[in-house]
């Protein structure tokens, strides 16, 4: 476990605004290979937002309730982790529960498919209260595993180049964790530490090198950390509340970082949105949900 300065030089690399918006809670950026475009969220606002880099054009969808993360589907349509359960969204906009369960006073947080297929979804209490949050695993045909019970704040998760690791976030811990992966999770283990004064762990990005890309709560920061958890980059950005970040386009080098005007006094004129680090690294193609 590593909380030490950067082993190298860090580029300076410039942000650009893809999408302006005031998301209250920005979260979830995922690169949708099939349809060209890339979803992202408001949390709070309820709201799907869809952006096509290649010709500018973007759609918002309004859900009905809280939603921590939508992910492509294989045969199409999105994935829904929302407060009361998994949702299905068909390419016609037909609607319909995968795992129906509303827990009161808790709501769903970010999740990421895993490489075969399955969708990793997290759970926290609107109060972040400890071990209020969970982490579970559900399948094409909704079966559900809780995989972990006692979580606080359910945040990034991903996988290895090679599917042997997976990593994965509760924020309040300040730790970027790793696990054993071979379809289930074992060995638990601190990967990186975030050192005080540097903000909190939200979600994370694995690229093609195998390094883990973080961005930082109240940090106003993505780190980049080796496979060995070194940290070796550091784009700084002007808003304090970066939420998540993932790459995406053509060729998988641009990175894009949602971030949040919650909770901040006097928000950042950039707050809210979708912005895209261009030719950032290479990141790595993502499963779909099989389902």
């Amino acid at each position: 476990m590593t909380s030490g300065r950067a082993s190298r030089a860090s580029r300076a690399y410039a942000y650009e605004v893809a999408v302006r918006a005031e998301a209250t809670l920005g979260e979830g950026p995922t690169w949708d290979a099939a349809a060209g475009r890339l979803v992202w969220l408001d949390i709070l606002g309820g709201r799907i937002h869809t952006y096509d880099p290649a010709t500018g054009h973007r759609a918002v969808r309004v859900t009905d309730q809280h939603i921590g993360a939508a992910k492509p589907r294989t045969g199409g349509g999105l994935v829904l982790n929302l407060r009361d359960g998994v949702a299905l969204l068909d390419p016609d906009d037909t609607f319909r529960w995968l795992h129906h369960e509303p827990v009161p006073g808790r709501r769903a947080n970010d999740a990421a498919v895993a490489p075969d297929g399955s969708l990793w979804a997290g759970t926290m209490r609107y109060d972040e209260a400890p071990g209020g949050g969970t982490l579970s695993r559900f399948t094409a045909d909704g079966s559900v595993d809780t995989v972990l019970d006692d979580v606080a704040v359910s945040n990034g998760t991903g996988w290895s180049p090679d599917g042997r690791l997976m990593y994965y976030i509760d924020s309040p811990t300040r730790r970027v964790d790793v696990f054993d992966y071979d379809g289930q999770v074992t060995n638990r283990r601190p990967f990186v530490e975030i050192e005080e004064g540097a903000g909190f762990p939200d979600g994370l990005t694995i690229d093609a090198d195998g390094c883990v890309w973080v961005a930082l709560w109240d940090g106003a920061a993505v780190r980049r950390y080796t496979p060995d958890g070194d940290l070796d980059r550091v784009l700084t950005l002007p808003t304090p509340r970066v939420t998540a970040c993932a790459f995406g386009g053509a060729d998988l080098t641009d990175l894009y970082v949602t971030t949040a005007r919650v909770g901040l006094d006097a928000p950042h004129p950039v707050a809210g949105s979708l912005l895209v680090v261009p030719g950032a690294g290479k990141g790595l193609a993502q499963p779909a949900f099989a389902g």
